[in-house]
Parts: C-alpha cells; structure tokens; sequence
C-alpha cells in the first residue's frame, strides 16, 4: 500500500512525486511516456529552444544595427533540432535524478484506475495492480482538434506536437489559431524564412492578452511580412488548401504546404472512467487545496482546466502535497499573481488585471482604477540592446488606495522581469512601497520602477 499515487509525470506530477517522497510519504509515480510531460518534451522547452535557436539566426542577420557585419550567414534545421533533442534528454535525465531515493517508485506505462473508495484507490498498469491511501491526478492535457473537414487523415496537417519533430521546413505554413501557441509557432516560422499566415477566428490573435501590447506587436509582425486574419473561419482543408471565410466578407482559399492546427487544449482523462469525481466543462472540479469531491483524490495542472501552464501546475502540486503533509501555514494559490509570457520577438508579459476587468460587460472588478504607461525606451538598457523598438509597460493602479493590480509589457526580456511585477500584485504592493524597491542599473526591468514614479 503506497501513501501516495500520481499519475501523470509532468511538472505537476514530478513537483509532487519529489516533494512528497522526499518528506516521508511512500510515493508511486505512473507515467506512460516520458517523464516532464508535455511542457518538457513537445512543448515548452523545445518550443523555447528552437524559438532561440531562431532568434540567433535572425540577430546575425540584423547584426549591422549594432555595428556588426556577418557575411553568408544560414543555418541548419536538422541540428537545431538536433540541439533540442540534446535538451530535453538532458532535462527529462535531470528529472529522474532529482526522483531517485528510497520512497519513491515509478512505473512506465499507461495507468487506469481501477475503483476507489475513502480509503484505497486501485490503480492498474501493465497488468499490475498497486494499491494506495490518496492518488493526484496530473494527467494534463491534450492539443483539441477541431471538427473541420478534412483535418483526420491529411498528412499536410501538423499539431504543434507534429511540428515540433519535423525535421525539414516547409516553404509556406497556415496557422490555424492566434492563441499563444500559434503566435510563437509564427514567429519561429517567419524568423527561418518560412511564408506564415495565421487565421484565427476571433477578432484579435492573443485575445487574452493586453489589447494595447498585442497590437503593437500586429504592427510589427504585418510590417515583417506575417498576414495575419483575424475573424476569419476555416471552413474546410482540402489537401494543401485551406477554405476560409472572413466575417462580413468573400470565402477565400489558401494554398500552402503545411497546416498547423493551434485552437487550444483539453484536460486528459486517458484511464480515468472510472473516477468518481465533479467534473466540470470536461476538466476535474477541485477546491483551494486540490482536493476533488472525494477526500482522498486531487487533481492539478492542466487537468483541472484552471491556467495551463506549466508553472500553475507545479505550484497547484505543491498546494495538494502540502495539504497532504499538513505543513502550516497552508497558502492558497494566488491566481490573480500567475504570470504569463508569449514567447514572440518581441516577447509579451504579463501578471494580474487589465483595464478590460476594470469595466463593461466583463467586469470583474467595478472599481476606479489609473493606468501608468511608458515606452520602454525609458529604460536605458532597453536602448542599447533594442535597436528600432519601443516597447511598452502598462501599470494598472487601484486608483483609490493605490495598490498595483496589474502589468503588461511588451518588450525583450520582459519574460525575465515580469515575476517581479507578480510579486508587486501577489503582496499588494502600493505604488509608494514599489518605488521603494531598489532595480539594479542599468537593467531593462528597471522601466517598472519607472514606470511606478509617474505621478
């Protein structure tokens, strides 16, 4: 009998499997491919690595900006991608070390579970069956495939997981979705070369994001040759052709090479039929503690359909194990301090409100509120490093008490700063507290102090 079971060996299931096995609960991890899950082996990290590979290539072409000349310069996509499989064996290696001692078993395999009650969860795979007091569910989730005809079947058809492991690239690519990962698939595209176009069927790709600093980077990337069609449907696929239809406007069709659906995702219950639980919009419903409607089972990550990314997942783990453990004090998750970052060029960050939460018909929060905004060429860093960007930070104020409720940039290397911005909103920090916190100089994330100090 195991204290512990998960199934699932992603960022939520290893970050539990450690901290679990490592304070004392005997602990059985089941995962049926490799262990980091989806974001280490065909998402995050080789997105990131090819994304840099990427960025290398087209700063070497642009190095005359900085006074740099470099002659035939090209690159080799068979190694790029070899130098991401160099990366993530490392890191998956790197995982399985930090899981090596005396409580902790895994198992490679696909796991079922079996049936359940308050005291014993039974779980099968490969034949076996073990037998454990509690079990977390990080199963997370799989890339949703919409029901457009001639999708099934058509070898021109990428996911973002088919596309990741290409080994050639294509002349031309159609982006079917403008949420992040369609976005960073555009820009990885476009930066090798690759004709990109990106039709997504909302009003604006990244619809999620801060309107101003989307639109700053539409500008840019239109300028650079990406089309870009917003409220646009895609009808059908017929081969290599994809069958749009703008709203208000004449059916179109676009031929290209390969196709890469990017509509989002959706909570993995592979092995599940028999779980006993509230579901909720296909995901596992689950309280502050992730704990699901039996005591004894929790959930998190991408399976409980809250914020899919990566670092909710692992701190969702923490939250359940800690509860497990009964370490005090217990913190709840801050989900109005998760912060988020699109990994285009120029990368977008951001953490907390926007100003669309501030008022009209999706208000979230009706109160009075400032905006503080700045290029980011007011930061002198940014200049020196950016040559031709100006960027932009947002700071969204409470404008009674004063107290940071969001913020929003566009700019590189805003991904490496913003946590700082998360933990101005995950503290409440008011504008007078941040302007008291000392931003090395010269850095770029010294434009959220500047920022702050506008009266």
């Amino acid at each position: 009998m195991y204290d512990l079971a998960i199934i699932g060996g992603g960022p939520a299931g290893y970050t539990a499997a450690e901290q679990a096995s490592l304070n004392g609960l005997k602990t059985i991890l089941f995962e049926k491919e490799q262990l980091g899950g989806t974001c280490l082996n065909v998402g995050c990290i080789p997105t990131k690595t090819l994304l840099y590979s990427a960025k290398q290539y087209h700063n070497a072409l642009n190095a005359r900006k900085y006074g740099v000349e470099a002659q035939a310069v090209s690159f080799d996509y068979q190694k790029m991608q070899q130098r991401k499989q160099k990366v993530v064996r490392k890191l998956v290696a790197g995982i399985k070390q930090r899981l090596k001692n005396d409580n902790m078993t895994m198992v490679s395999g696909r796991a079922v579970v079996v049936s359940h009650d308050e005291k014993t969860i039974v779980i099968e795979c490969g034949g076996e069956k073990y037998e454990a007091q509690r079990l977390l569910i990080a199963t997370g989730s799989n890339n949703f495939v919409p029901p457009i005809p001639g999708i099934n079947g058509n070898a021109d058809v990428w996911s973002s997981t088919e596309a990741l492991s290409a080994t050639e690239l294509p002349a031309s690519i159609v982006i079917v979705g403008g949420g992040v990962i369609g976005m960073e698939f555009a820009t990885l595209y476009h930066e090798l070369g690759v004709k990109v176009t990106v039709v997504e069927a909302m009003p604006s790709v990244l619809p999620q994001l801060d309107p101003e600093c989307v639109s700053l980077l539409l500008d840019k990337y239109k300028k650079s040759g990406i089309d870009i069609l917003t409220s646009t449907k895609v009808l059908a696929i017929d081969g290599k052709k994809v069958i749009c239809e703008p709203q208000g406007g004449e059916r179109l069709t676009i031929e290209t090479d390969k196709i890469l659906i990017s509509v989002g995702r959706r909570a993995n219950l592979d092995g599940l039929d028999n779980l006993k639980v509230d579901m909720e919009r296909g995901a596992i419903v689950v309280n502050d503690m992730m704990q699901t409607s039996c005591k004894n089972i929790f959930a998190a990550g991408d399976v409980t359909g809250k914020i899919m990314l990566a670092h909710v997942a692992s701190r969702q783990a923490e939250v359940a194990v800690g509860y497990m453990l009964k370490l005090i004090p217990l913190q709840r998750i801050a989900y109005n301090a998760i912060p988020s970052v699109v990994y285009t060029n120029p990368e977008i960050a951001s953490v907390g409100l926007q100003e669309r939460d501030l008022k009209g018909e999706n208000c979230v929060l009706p109160i009075e509120y400032e905006v503080k905004s700045l290029p980011m060429t007011f930061s002198g860093r940014f200049v020196a490093e950016n040559e031709g960007e100006t960027g932009l930070c947002k700071m969204v104020v409470d404008k009674k008490n004063k107290t940071i409720l969001g913020v929003h940039m566009i700019g590189n290397p805003c991904s490496e700063f913003v946590a700082a911005a998360s933990f101005a909103v995950r503290m409440g920090y008011t504008v007078a507290e941040f302007r008291q916190v000392v931003f090395p100089h010269p850095t770029v994330s010294e434009i959220l102090k500047e920022t702050a100090n506008i009266e």
